[in-house]
């Protein structure tokens, strides 16, 4: 049975992931064919499928990480997650479906922090080779207005 704790430990590893730098390990945690979105919380009661970032296999992720490192001109930021504890909805040693509030502080070169995002992550996660994974990650975040530099993946 996939419980809170994986949840959590899997959250943490995720949003390490994307605060350290290291954007080349953030695609391992997806399934091959999963879905990532970011969207906002008006399309997503729409049912909008639309999103502000659409990949639909971890091959478009990679892909997104090589641009943001190869091609993308962007002022150098980073992100800091912070994470509240999941609600399940359903979980199963074969998968889990939960919720997860997220804050993200932006920091840019010069130092300043301010509030860049909030939200909710909406999880489908998979058991894949004795390994948990996301089959989909959609980030609703709760303000309609959202910044033009959106670099890096929530």
């Amino acid at each position: 049975m996939i419980d809170l704790l994986a949840l959590c430990a899997f959250n943490a590893a995720y949003a390490n992931a994307i605060d350290s730098d290291a954007l080349e390990e953030w695609p391992a945690f997806f399934t091959a064919d999963c879905n990532y979105r970011i969207t906002n919380v008006d399309n997503e009661k729409e049912g909008l499928p639309s999103g502000i970032v659409y990949a639909d296999s971890r091959a478009m992720l990679e892909d997104r990480i090589a641009a943001l490192r190869e091609a993308n001109i962007y002022e150098r930021h980073r992100y800091r997650h912070l994470l509240g504890i999941p609600l399940v909805e359903t979980a199963s040693s074969e998968g889990a479906v939960a919720r997860t509030p997220f804050m993200v502080a932006r920091i840019m070169a010069t130092g300043e922090t301010m509030l860049f995002a909030t939200g909710q992550y909406h999880d489908r996660f998979v058991m894949e080779n004795e390994r948990l994974l996301l089959a989909e990650r959609v980030a609703v975040c709760d303000s309609t207005v959202t910044d033009t530099l959106m670099a890096l993946p929530l």
